[in-house]
C-alpha cells in the first residue's frame, strides 16, 4: 500500500480501523435507527467533517462509507499539502489543514507521515510572473539536488508546505472522531435521502433506514449521483477525470523525505520525495473525463495505466530532472479526481432541501482543503451561518443549469489543465458557453461584442470596432495595460458625453406580490431600508443577516400597492431566492416568482439618453417630469408595458429599460436608430465597471459580503432604524453604531503609477497605512475620468491601536498599494473624488449609489 514503510504499520492501521468502526469483518453491528446527522463518505473530507462536528460538541453523529475508510481517492492522493492557493479563503483552509495534520499525531497517537518539506514553484519567465521572484536558480539547486536550473529565472519558496500520508491522516481523523462518540459504519451505501416538506428526515441505506435532521454529502466522485437520487434532487455540479502520477523505486543515493516539493507550472508537473524515490504527476492539456454515464464501484478500484497519455508529463519530468533517466519505475498510478465548473470546491447548505449540506469537488486539492473545509462546514452547521467569507465556495453560486452531464464533462476538460496555467485577470472559460443568452445576442455579436460569462449568461465585455484585430484581442493575456484599453475608454467617454446602450439582461429579477400587505410586511422585515414608499419609487437596500452583514444588495421597485420588482446581481439568482424563501411565511396569498427570463434589460447611459427616450415615447424624460429613482410603465416605439427606471447603476444619468422579451429586438433597434443622431453606441461591462468604481459603488460578492455591514461601507443612509417593522440585523447595527466600526470601506486613487509601463492593480493587493499593513483591495479599475487607477478596499487599525475607525483615522493616514512587491502612494477618500455633492445631498437623493449588479 502507498505511503507505508512497513507491513507492521499496515497491520496496525487496519486493526485500529476494526476497533473504531461499528462494521468489523463478519460481525456487522446494526445501524442506529436515528441520528442527528448522517455523513456520507469516509474519505479525508467526510472524516474531517465528523471530527470537527464532534469537537464542537455534536452527538449522534453517524459516518457511512460504502467501502473501507480512506479507500477511495484519499488512498491514492499524492499527499502534498500546499498553502498557496488562488483565493484567500482557500489559502486559509489549506493553512489550517497544514496545522491540523501536524498536530494530529500528538492528539491521536496515529502516525500521519507529516514532514514539513516546503515547496518550490519554478518560474521560467519573469515577465509572466505577477509576484516577485523570491529565490534565485542557484538557491533552487541547493534546496533540491536533482533540479535542472538552466532555463529558470527563479522560484517561489514556500517553506511551510508539507507532505503526509493521506490514508493515515484519514485514519487519525476517524480515530479522533470515534473517541468523541462518532459512529462509523463501513460497507454501508446510502441509496437516497428522505425529504419531507423541504427538510431532511432521514436516509435509506442498503442496511436499513436512519432518521436524521442533517445530511452531509461528502461522497467525492459520487456526490453528483447521490444528489440526484434524493427524494428532492440536489444539484452537485462536479465531474471526474483520470489523474496520473508516477512512482519510482529508491534512487541512489535515496532522496531525503525532507526534500522540497517541486511545482513546475511550465512543465505542468509536480514532484515530491517518496520512499527514497520520487512521486510525480501533473495536469495535462488533454484530460480524460470518467464516470459520465454513472457509478461503477469496481471501475474506481481498477483504473488502468496509460503510458501514452502520461508521456508528455514524463518528458517534462526528465527535462527538469535529467538524472532520473536511469531510475527504475515502480508504478504508474491512475487516481480519479473530481472537478467543478469554476475550479473551486462545493460547500454549504443546498437551497432545495433544508438540512442537506455538501462538501465535495476538491479539484485535486482535497488533502490541502479537507481540514479547513471540514471545520468551516461544521461551524456552519453549528452556528447556522459560515464563520468566514466563503461565498466563492458556496454551492448556491451554482444552479440546476450547471448540472448537465454534457456541460460538466466538457467544462472539466478545460478546468483540469487550468490548474497549472497562469490565469491572467479577466480570463474566461471557453467551454459550456452560450448556455443562457439575451434575445439580442446575435445582433450584438455581429456588431463586435466580445463575450464573458456570468452564472451561465453571456454578457458583452466591450465592442470591437470594425477593422480591429479580433484574434489579437481574444488572445491578449497580461497583468499590464490590456489591449482593450482604448476601446473601453471610448465607450466610457460616450457614456459621459453622449449615450450608450448596455445589455444587462443577466440581472436576477423577482416579483413578489400578495393580496394584502403580506409582500410589504415581508420586505420590511428582510430589508434595512424603508419599502413603504409610493408606487413607482425605487429603493436601494440591503437584505441583512442577524449580524448586520449583507446577504443580498438589491434594488426594489414598488410596482403597485401589493407588488414589488426585485433586482439583484446575476450570480445571486439561487442565493437571493433561497434567502427570501427561507423567511417567507407559508401563506397562499403571498407569491414569489423568478421573472429573470421574462425581461430583457437595456441600460441607456449618458446625458442624451433622455432625448432618445423622449423621441421614442413622446413623453418628457427631464428630471422635472421623471425624477431620479422612479419607475413608470411606458410605450417605447410600438411596444407597450416597458418598465422604465431612472437609474443606471453607474452614477451617470440615464435609464434602465425592462422589456418583455418578445419586444426586446424591436425596442433595441428603435433605440439604436433614433440614437444615431445623438452619437449612440454599444458598450459593455468593462466600461460599466470603470464607471461604478470611480463613483465608489460597491459590488456584492467582491466588495460586500455577509460580514460587511452598511455602517462599514458608508451606507448608513440606506438603513431606516426608525421604520415601524423590526428588520433582520437591526439590533446588531444599533450596537455597532453605538460602539463604532472596526474597519472601513475606502477609495484609493494611485499616484506615481504609470498605466503604460507598470503592473496594474486588479484586486487583492495589500493596502498599507503609515507603512503598516491595513487591508487589501477588493475592486480595481482604471478611471478614464481621473486618468488614474482607482482601488476600493477595507482598512482596519494596526495591532495595538484603538479598534475603532473614524473619518479622522482615514484622513490622517499616508497610504500605499502594493502591486507585486512595488508600493505606490495613494490618496484615500470616504466619498468619490468626482462628486461635487455634499454628504447631506447624497443622503437626500441617494445619489443613485445603486448596487452594481455585475462585475
Amino acid at each position: 500500500m502507498l505511503y507505508v514503510t512497513s507491513m507492521l504499520s499496515v497491520v496496525r492501521r487496519w486493526q485500529s480501523y476494526a476497533r473504531l468502526t461499528a462494521a468489523a469483518e463478519g460481525n456487522s453491528a446494526p445501524l442506529p435507527s436515528q441520528a442527528r446527522v448522517v455523513i456520507c463518505g469516509g474519505g479525508i473530507v467526510g472524516t474531517s467533517v465528523a471530527y470537527h462536528l464532534a469537537k464542537l460538541g455534536w452527538t449522534e453523529v453517524v459516518l457511512l462509507e460504502q467501502g473501507r475508510l480512506g479507500a477511495g481517492t484519499t488512498r491514492l492522493c499524492a499527499g502534498i499539502v500546499s498553502v498557496a492557493k488562488p483565493i484567500f479563503i482557500e489559502s486559509k483552509m489549506a493553512d489550517y489543514s497544514n496545522t491540523l495534520y501536524e498536530r494530529l499525531e500528538e492528539e491521536t497517537g496515529v502516525k500521519t507521515g507529516y514532514v514539513r518539506t516546503g515547496s518550490l514553484c519554478l518560474a521560467q519567465n519573469q515577465d509572466l510572473q505577477p509576484v516577485p521572484i523570491v529565490i534565485k536558480p542557484k538557491e533552487v539547486a541547493k534546496l533540491h539536488p536533482l533540479v535542472n536550473i538552466h532555463d529558470l529565472v527563479g522560484a517561489l519558496h514556500l517553506p511551510g508546505d508539507a507532505v503526509v500520508s493521506p490514508p493515515d491522516v484519514c485514519h487519525a481523523l476517524a480515530v479522533a472522531a470515534a473517541s468523541h462518540g462518532v459512529q462509523i459504519h463501513e460497507r454501508t451505501s446510502v441509496n437516497h435521502v428522505l425529504v419531507e416538506k423541504g427538510h431532511v428526515t432521514g436516509v435509506e441505506t442498503d442496511r436499513g433506514p436512519i432518521e436524521c435532521e442533517y445530511f452531509v454529502n461528502c461522497a467525492g466522485q459520487w456526490a453528483y449521483e447521490l444528489g440526484q437520487v434524493s427524494e428532492v434532487k440536489v444539484s452537485v455540479p462536479l465531474h471526474g477525470c483520470e489523474h496520473f502520477y508516477l512512482l519510482t523505486k529508491a534512487l541512489e543515493p535515496p532522496l531525503q523525505p525532507s526534500t522540497p516539493v517541486l511545482m513546475d507550472m511550465d512543465g505542468r508537473i509536480y514532484v515530491r520525495a517518496w520512499q527514497g524515490g520520487i512521486l510525480s504527476g501533473g495536469f495535462e492539456k488533454n484530460p480524460k473525463p470518467i464516470f459520465t454515464e454513472g457509478r461503477n464501484q469496481l471501475e474506481i478500484q481498477n483504473m488502468q495505466e496509460d503510458w501514452d497519455h502520461f508521456e508528455p508529463m514524463l518528458s517534462a519530468l526528465l527535462r527538469r530532472m535529467p538524472s532520473l533517466d536511469s531510475c527504475e519505475i515502480h508504478q504508474l498510478v491512475n487516481c480519479p479526481e473530481s472537478f467543478t465548473p469554476d475550479m473551486r470546491c462545493l460547500m454549504g447548505e443546498t437551497t432545495g432541501v433544508h438540512g442537506y449540506f455538501v462538501l465535495a469537488g476538491m479539484n485535486s486539492s482535497g488533502l490541502s482543503f479537507a481540514g479547513g473545509a471540514g471545520r468551516y462546514l461544521a461551524e456552519w452547521m453549528t452556528f447556522g451561518y459560515p464563520t468566514d467569507h466563503i461565498w466563492p465556495l458556496d454551492i448556491t453560486r451554482f444552479g440546476n443549469l450547471q448540472s448537465s452531464r454534457t456541460f460538466l464533462r466538457h467544462r472539466v476538460m478545460e478546468v483540469m489543465p487550468l490548474l497549472y496555467e497562469l490565469k491572467v485577470p479577466r480570463w474566461d472559460f471557453q467551454t459550456g458557453r452560450q448556455l443562457r443568452t439575451s434575445p439580442l445576442y446575435d445582433r450584438l455579436d455581429t456588431q463586435g461584442a466580445r463575450w464573458m460569462e456570468k452564472h451561465g449568461f453571456e454578457r458583452a465585455k466591450y465592442f470591437v470596432p470594425a477593422g480591429k484585430d479580433l484574434l489579437a484581442l481574444d488572445q491578449s493575456k497580461t497583468f499590464y495595460k490590456p489591449d482593450w484599453f482604448d476601446i473601453v475608454g471610448a465607450e466610457v467617454k460616450c457614456c459621459k458625453e453622449a449615450v450608450c446602450v448596455i445589455d444587462m439582461s443577466s440581472f436576477t429579477k423577482f416579483e413578489l406580490s400578495s393580496t394584502g400587505d403580506q409582500a410589504l410586511e415581508l420586505l420590511q422585515h428582510l430589508c434595512a431600508n424603508d419599502l413603504d414608499v409610493p408606487v413607482g419609487h425605487i429603493v436601494h437596500t440591503g437584505m441583512l443577516n442577524e449580524r448586520g452583514g449583507y446577504e443580498n444588495d438589491c434594488s426594489v421597485v414598488r410596482i403597485s400597492k401589493n407588488s414589488f420588482f426585485i433586482i439583484s446581481p446575476t450570480d445571486q439568482q439561487v442565493r437571493c431566492w433561497a434567502w427570501i424563501k427561507k423567511h417567507m411565511p407559508s401563506d397562499p396569498q403571498l407569491h414569489l416568482e423568478d421573472v429573470s427570463w421574462k425581461y430583457t434589460a437595456l441600460n441607456l447611459i449618458g446625458p442624451r439618453a433622455m432625448d432618445v427616450l423622449s423621441e421614442l415615447s413622446y413623453v418628457s424624460m427631464t428630471p422635472e417630469h421623471f425624477p431620479s429613482l422612479f419607475c413608470k410603465e411606458m410605450s417605447v416605439g410600438y411596444a407597450n408595458g416597458i418598465r422604465v427606471m431612472s437609474m443606471t447603476h453607474t452614477g451617470e444619468p440615464g435609464f434602465m429599460l425592462y422589456i418583455p422579451i418578445e419586444y426586446a429586438l424591436h425596442v433595441y433597434n428603435e433605440v439604436m436608430s433614433v440614437g444615431q443622431k445623438y452619437g449612440i453606441r454599444n458598450a459593455g461591462y468593462y466600461a460599466l465597471r470603470s464607471l461604478r468604481i470611480e463613483k465608489f459603488f460597491a459590488f456584492w460578492g467582491q466588495d460586500l459580503d455577509t460580514f460587511t455591514t452598511p455602517l462599514e461601507c458608508g451606507r448608513e443612509f440606506r438603513v431606516k432604524f426608525d421604520k415601524d417593522t423590526d428588520f433582520i440585523g437591526r439590533a446588531a447595527l444599533l450596537k455597532q453604531r453605538q460602539e463604532g466600526v472596526s474597519r472601513r470601506f475606502i477609495m484609493l486613487v494611485l499616484e506615481d503609477h504609470d498605466a503604460e509601463l507598470d503592473l496594474w492593480p486588479w484586486w487583492g493587493e495589500p493596502i498599507y497605512r503609515n507603512g503598516e499593513l491595513a487591508g487589501v483591495t477588493t475592486s480595481s479599475a482604471y478611471s478614464y475620468t481621473l486618468e488614474r487607477h482607482v482601488c476600493l478596499g477595507f482598512v482596519s487599525p494596526p495591532p495595538g491601536a484603538p479598534p475603532i475607525i473614524t473619518p479622522d483615522f482615514i484622513n490622517r493616514g499616508d497610504y500605499e498599494v502594493d502591486i507585486a512587491g512595488q508600493r505606490y502612494p495613494a490618496k484615500a477618500k470616504l466619498y468619490p473624488f468626482s462628486s461635487l455633492f455634499t454628504q447631506q445631498r447624497r443622503r437626500k437623493d441617494d445619489m443613485e449609489l445603486s448596487n452594481f449588479q455585475g462585475k
